[in-house]
């Protein structure tokens, strides 16, 4: 017998532990078993689970239960990614609080091994996190991206690209960490809002030239007065920058420098005289119009030194500190101690015109929360811009095709004005360049230092020294590999043969450009096939008011904690019916609350089935089944495994979970249990049997049908109500899924026992709109009730009575004073609550909440009415007012029709 209670901490584990010893979560060695495959996205190797983790592996984890089930060869490959420089920092902090030497002193070699041992002993407690989640990956094919294999296929790639004219040095402008000292990607830097000013600094112009600036205007914007400058007014918000300036840019169109181009500036404190450029950059609405130009250490101004031919001095050190480029007062000067300086001299000296309070937005390192400075290196690029064309190509052609849609265009927009990726690092810990300096700027670029040695020998006709490059590639070069790599390319394996390409990828919005493109254009460039024919972007979790989750806020989930207190199969079908189309998730703990209700709802329909006796038996035949609602729940089933494999083939994962628990919740258990009670209970034992088998049946596909989601739950059953009756032929996990013919819906008991369920389910409705009480009996009266509807009254006479808590059931000639109407297809039902309900009060209730839902779609109409509101509330809060809205719209018109219904009864 089944316990009272489903107790997930003692079942979870032992189920994992026995699904992975059984070799389930391994691919079908049937070679006739269609694929399907989804690499994981690689977790951070430093990682924890967080909430986002929680929802996208529980769906890559629905799809591939759902497609074993279908006798699929179902692949769902794990693996970690190395996280450069979160690694590298997390041991560094290591070392730091053990007080040993940093990493620097300690030396390349010995810090790696360093980080090795990290990993050895702390770097599996992501994927052992993942496994708490029912994560059903293939652990025996698990890959880290820099283990020897993945080595491969990176220096492999790297070489072929540099071979193919695809891969370069050049310098040119980065993100540069100062903390860290090394370039980062656009995804690791955070733009923070901060308290900051324009200082408007006056650039003295060279050779005595002077001209009339405008200090007055008419009401058309025409200048009327004029005063003679031998200056131009600039503004930056960082002034130590200005040590580096090489140009002053104005529009070519603005007439008030228009004789200025061509002339010079005597940049103050420097002394270097520099030219002033036109250039479409500069806006002549803002501030003055004229932009200083620094070439070296900001991305605008790199185009406009690039377009008209200025230097580029780089005045940082790799620390931020002024290098040896700017006078020898600032050398060695950190960057904000220069600032200080500079503004100090300019306001000492008279060239501080203004100092203009603002806030703006300053892009920090997300790991190293330091401000990051536009900085120009040597670094090794990818041209993108050439491998992006097939990647385009394969969406627009629909070989690759986005979950929702929409998301396309964020694809399309990234490549098709794509810039050369950056993939160098000046790091230790990751995949080090195989490239190799030599003598004369010679660059050998080979898979293998002998390699490098012997191109070496070949240019100069002797053995010279060469020096390995010391940077390491970024992270995401490696992942842009991960769905081949990972099955064993570069070797032709029978992984690659059979399981390339992949077949769905889940992942967020968020990495589409750094991870989703970047694996498009290696994938189609190295195997000539897209890497996977579906991308399904998962929505972003969000708290329960719609706002990100933050730790500064206080409002993380962490889902750990919640697997804890309400078990991993609440968590997972609470993400999965809450993962549809274009929206993100509002998570609550009530939520999840809810849905740990719905395993209980399960858990106590199968106890209830196994002590009634609905037990399997064998050969039984669902086709053969006489009584009516053994009919009905049939054809029910047939529609929900219709319903569920159409929803998770898409994939729609909420209308999948939408769907099995109408199934579960209202036609199983609320209704079909229900309506077999009496059978269950009668003397009847040919319907009593026939309606047991069926039950246990049902029950059978719906922990089928549920198993994807809810996998701990549904597999305890499926092995405990196999105590009687016939022996399983295998764990839930590897069953077959239902596949059931349209044949066995039965119109005739459709209508008959929906005739029933829609009957009793009006009769509640009214009753609890009403405030009828729970003990009370009212009677109903049937007027004009047609030979069919009679025979149904006569047929359900007692579970009329029983299930709709009425004292009577007769036919009337016309309804009896103080009764609300009931539509009964061609028949009218007559409730008579009169004698049960203070009517007038009822009515005085209903008006006033009538009238409380009118003042709140008033106010909420007026505030989404208004523009300002609009422009400056978040999307979250703009949201949760529509919601509002409409919630107070649909209550609204329930009062009205049951206020309706009051005022018929007198």
């Amino acid at each position: 017998m089944l316990d009272k209670t489903f107790d997930p901490k003692s079942v979870e584990p032992r189920l994992y532990a026995a699904w992975e010893a059984s070799g389930a979560f391994k691919p079908s060695e049937d070679p006739n078993a269609e694929p399907f495959v989804i690499v994981i996205p690689p977790p951070n190797v430093t990682g924890s689970l967080h909430i986002g983790h929680a929802l996208n592996n529980t769906l890559q984890d629905v799809l591939t239960r759902f497609h074993r089930m279908r006798g699929k060869a179902a692949l769902w490959l794990p693996g970690t990614d190395h996280a450069g420089i979160a690694t590298q920092m997390v041991v560094e902090r290591q070392l730091a609080a053990a007080g040993n030497i940093g990493r620097r002193d300690l030396g390349r070699e010995a810090f790696v091994d360093k980080v090795w041992e990290w990993k050895a002993e702390s770097g599996g407690a992501i994927t052992n996190q993942l496994r708490r989640l029912g994560a059903s990956c293939d652990w025996s094919r698990e890959r880290f991206t820099l283990d020897e294999g993945l080595s491969a296929a990176v220096r492999k790639v790297f070489v072929q690209l540099y071979k193919q004219n695809l891969l370069y040095r050049d310098k040119r402008l980065v993100n540069w960490d100062p903390q860290f000292q090394t370039a980062i990607s656009d995804l690791e830097v955070e733009q923070k809002e901060v308290d900051g000013a324009y200082w408007h600094f006056a650039y003295p112009l060279a050779d005595g030239v002077t001209y009339q600036h405008p200090v007055a205007f008419d009401d058309e914007g025409k200048p009327t007065e004029f005063e003679t400058r031998d200056y131009v007014v600039v503004a930056t918000t960082r002034p130590e920058t200005m040590l580096g300036d090489t140009g002053v840019a104005v529009h070519p169109t603005d007439e008030r420098y228009k004789g200025l181009v061509g002339k010079f500036v005597t940049l103050p404190i420097v002394g270097r005289r520099i030219p002033i450029v036109a250039d479409d950059y500069a806006d002549p609405t803002k501030g003055s119009g004229a932009v200083k130009i620094t070439p070296a250490h900001d991305f605008n101004d790199f185009g406009v030194g690039k377009r008209a031919g200025l230097e580029a001095i780089n005045i940082f050190t790799a620390e931020a500190k002024l290098n040896e480029t700017v006078p020898a007062e600032f050398v060695g000067m950190d960057r904000f101690v220069a600032r200080k300086a500079i503004v100090a001299r300019a306001e000492e000296e008279g060239w501080l015109k203004e100092i203009e309070k603002t806030k703006h937005m300053v892009p920090h390192g997300d790991r190293s929360g330091v401000v990051i400075e536009p900085f120009l290196t040597d670094q090794w690029y990818v041209d993108a811009k050439t491998l992006a064309q097939p990647a385009l190509k394969a969406v627009e052609t629909g070989d690759t095709v986005f979950e929702p849609k929409h998301w396309e265009k964020t694809y399309f927009e990234w490549l098709r004005n794509i810039e050369p990726w950056c993939v160098s690092r000046q790091l230790w810990w990751g995949h080090r360049i195989p490239a190799w300096f030599g003598p004369e700027g010679s660059i050998f670029v080979e898979e293998t230092e002998e390699e490098a040695y012997a191109a070496a020998r070949a240019k100069f006709g002797a053995d010279v020294v060469l020096n390995r490059d010391e940077d390491v590639l970024d992270t995401w070069f490696s992942s842009a590999l991960w769905p081949f790599s990972t099955l064993g390319w570069p070797e032709k394996t029978p992984d690659v043969a059979r399981f390339y390409p992949t077949s769905t990828l889940v992942t967020g919005f968020d990495i589409i450009f750094f991870w989703v493109a970047r694996m498009m254009m290696m994938g189609i460039h190295f195997m000539g096939e897209v890497p996977f024919k579906q991308v399904f972007i998962n929505a972003l979790v969000r708290d329960e008011k719609g706002a990100k989750m933050s730790k500064s806020k206080g409002n993380v989930m962490d889902p750990l904690i919640l697997i804890d207190e309400l078990g991993c199969d609440a968590v997972r079908f609470t993400m999965t019916a809450m993962s549809g189309q274009a929206r993100d998730i509002k998570l609550s703990k009530q939520r999840i609350e809810g849905y740990r209700n719905f395993g209980t709802k399960l858990w106590n329909a199968s106890r209830f089935a196994q002590m009634n006796e609905c037990v399997r038996v064998e050969g039984f035949d669902p086709a053969t089944v006489q009584q009516p609602i053994n009919k009905w729940i049939r054809g029910e089933t047939v529609k929900t495994v219709a319903e569920v494999t159409k929803a998770l083939e898409a994939p729609a994962f909420d209308e999948a979970a939408g769907a099995l628990y109408r199934f579960v919740w209202n036609v199983f258990c609320d209704w079909y249990l229900e309506l077999a009670k009496p059978i269950l209970n009668g003397d009847d034992a040919a319907a009593k049997a026939e309606t047991r088998a069926t039950a246990a049946w049902a029950l059978d596909v719906i922990l089928k049908l549920l198993h994807p989601v809810m996998p701990f739950i549904t597999e305890e059953l499926w092995d405990k109500t196999a105590e009687f009756g016939p022996a399983r032929d295998s764990m839930l996990i590897s069953a077959r899924w239902p596949e059931l013919p349209e044949s066995w819906i039965d119109a005739e008991a459709e209508a008959e026992i929906g005739w029933l369920v829609e009957t009793v389910g009006e009769i509640r409705s009214i009753r609890a709109e009403m405030n009828v009480p729970p003990s009370a009996k009212p009677g109903l009266s049937i007027v004009g009730a047609g030979a069919e509807t009679k025979a149904r009254l006569a047929r359900h006479r007692d579970l009329l009575l029983t299930l709709a808590r009425l004292d009577s059931l007769r036919e009337a000639e016309t309804a009896p004073t103080g009764s609300v109407p009931i539509v009964m297809g061609e028949a009218t039902g007559a409730l008579a609550i009169a004698d049960f309900i203070d009517l007038a009060a009822e009515k005085a209730r209903l008006t006033k909440e009538i009238a409380g839902h009118v003042g709140e779609i008033e106010k909420t109409n007026k505030k989404l009415g208004n523009p300002d509101f609009l422009a400056r509330a978040k999307e979250e809060v703009i949201e949760e007012n529509r919601e509002r809205l409409a919630d107070a719209e649909a209550a609204k018109a329930k009062l009205e029709a049951a206020l309706g219904r009051l005022e018929s009864v007198g």
